[in-house]
């Protein structure tokens, strides 16, 4: 029997409930005064300094859930704070930060404002620095700290215009900003960027002018010279996603990078629509798609111009033929790779919180055959030893685990940890979160890789994965990784099921010792986040204006 499971098959809880003696080894006694009480009673530190030793025989107590997946570690979560989340399950988000203007907190309302943008009499007409203003003075002489966090957080676009134009030198005509200034280096030209934390914390700041965010990082080539190779959509259509190669890459092989476009500018989860999902995840699919056809000796005739889902489909069906007549010492790939950090933040101490792109990306890359690493091996050989230890799948097992979920406290209502299902996928909240809010997205039939994942479950796979995004941002995360966990296209194991962990970074719960150790901590029950998850997919629309219902 696996340890993540009772004998009944559910999910095991091991409540721990606290008593102990501590010798009290202290040489003296430091009393001091804290303060006064509302009554005026003096108020002294004399509990911090015991005479004797303690005797604890009630502590609060600590669930231990296992992970299903063993290398994940496993979870606590202290019972005294997971009861009051269960009283009001509405309690389990964060409140979003307000955007600020230092500009009108500091304004005289006698006084008038700054321009919205550089004036077009005094911006030059073919380039340098943004003119002088008052404003301008006064952002100068804010310590880099002050100047970052503004950066971050100012929801005020002639305030974010200036500080653009403090981190690097703009190309103006008539007064609005249209490019960056190069300068030459060597054999190669880079823009002019004075302060790159400023440049892309501003860049990044959803309140950026449209025409700056172009101009900064959107632009084809305004990042560099990473060819494009790839394009969903187009000009006036619902959405237009580009494929970039990162040759340059820290995949030593080169990975590949599909971004909105610049005629599509999505910063927000709000934003973000079906197609946009759609565009992001075809061409990950096609790339993998047409380099593993490649290397099964499948031609593929077609050039500049995408493939139809319904050729996608067809090629799809081409591969996992061959993939079984493949000797697997022959295949230079066996994996695929993929990932999505959405949300970007920077703190004025000079910490970056997220390893996020501009605008909303994804990034993906083939991987050969061990020892190079993957993450869905980690799974495969979770599933080997569950196989040997029990003589079931693990995730046969583990989906009817979720299915058959009782609380952890026991109470009858609600107990789901199911959040969303449909004829290809679950999306869940797994019993023993390795993130406070995390989720996941599981395929439900035999499918282990996007090889193995037809029509259906890809498009079931995209809807879900914006699905679960729109539930976090209800619920206040801005910072979202998603990992997806898959087999090797050589492994003929049937149980492996890809699956999706999108694990959220939250501002008490970055990450630290314990976390380090695979030993994550938790406030609330399982149950209670799910069950706050649905609520939110339902209020999706009425908290995020503007969302594609």
């Amino acid at each position: 029997m696996n340890i993540f499971l009772d004998d009944d098959g559910r999910f095991r809880v091991i409540e721990h409930h606290p008593a102990y003696r501590v010798l009290n080894l202290r040489r003296g006694d430091y009393l001091a005064a804290l303060g006064i009480g509302d009554n005026g009673e003096e108020i002294d530190n004399l509990a911090n300094f015991p005479s004797a030793d303690l005797n604890e025989e009630g502590a609060d107590p600590v669930l231990e859930i296992p992970n299903p997946f063993p290398f994940r570690g496993t979870t606590f979560i202290s019972r005294s704070w997971a009861e009051a989340k269960a009283a009001n399950p509405a309690s389990i988000s964060c409140t979003p930060t307000p955007p600020i203007s230092l500009r009108q907190s500091l304004a005289d309302p006698a006084a008038p404002t700054a321009p919205e943008s550089p004036p077009a009499d005094t911006a030059p007409a073919e380039g340098g620095k943004t003119p002088d203003l008052p404003w301008q003075q006064l952002l100068n002489r804010l310590p880099r700290p002050l100047r970052l966090t503004l950066a971050a957080t100012s929801g005020d676009p002639a305030e974010l215009e200036l500080l653009a134009a403090q981190a690097c030198d703009l190309q103006y005509e008539h007064g609005q900003v249209v490019g960056l200034i190069y300068r030459q280096t060597g054999n190669r030209r880079r823009a002019v960027i004075h302060d790159h934390d400023l440049f892309e914390t501003v860049a990044n700041n959803p309140a950026l002018p449209a025409a700056y965010k172009k101009a900064m990082v959107l632009r084809p080539g305004a990042q560099g010279e990473s060819e494009i190779v790839g394009e969903y959509g187009g000009v006036g259509q619902q959405t237009h996603v580009f494929e970039y190669l990162r040759r340059n890459s820290y995949i030593p092989w080169g990975h590949y990078a599909a971004n909105l476009a610049d005629d599509a500018i999505r910063y927000r989860i709000a934003d973000l629509r079906l197609a946009d999902i759609h565009g992001l995840r075809h061409l990950y699919y096609q790339r993998s798609y047409v380099r593993l056809a490649a290397m099964l000796g499948i031609t593929i005739s077609q050039r500049r111009q995408p493939l139809e889902e319904s050729q996608l489909e067809e090629l799809r069906q081409q591969i996992l033929a061959a993939l079984p007549q493949a000797a697997a010492d022959t295949l230079p790939f066996t994996a695929t790779l993929w990932g999505w950090n959405f949300g970007y933040d920077f703190a004025g101490s000079g910490f970056r919180l997220h390893a996020s792109h501009q605008q909303i990306h994804q990034q993906y890359a083939l991987v050969p055959p061990p020892p190079a690493f993957s993450c869905g091996d980690q799974i495969s050989h979770c599933c080997r030893n569950y196989l040997q230890q029990t003589g079931r799948g693990l995730f046969a097992d583990y989906l009817t685990a979720l299915r058959h979920n009782i609380r952890c406290d026991q109470r009858r209502e609600p107990a789901s940890l199911i959040v969303h299902e449909d004829p290809q996928v679950l999306l869940v909240v797994p019993k023993a979160q390795v993130s406070q809010w995390e989720l996941q997205i599981i395929c439900k039939e035999r499918v282990g890789h996007i090889v193995e994942a037809d029509s259906a479950c890809r498009a079931a796979l995209d809807q879900a994965l914006l699905l679960a995004q729109r539930i976090l941002a209800v619920l206040g995360a801005t910072l979202v990784t998603t990992i997806e966990y898959n087999k090797r296209f050589d492994q003929p194991d049937t149980d492996q099921r890809l699956f999706y962990a999108l694990l959220p970074k939250l501002p008490w719960s970055m990450g630290a010792f314990s976390e380090a150790q695979q030993r994550w901590i938790c406030g609330h029950y399982p149950e209670d986040f799910a069950a706050a998850c649905r609520q939110a997919a339902l209020d999706f629309p009425a908290h995020l204006p503007h969302a594609e219902t």
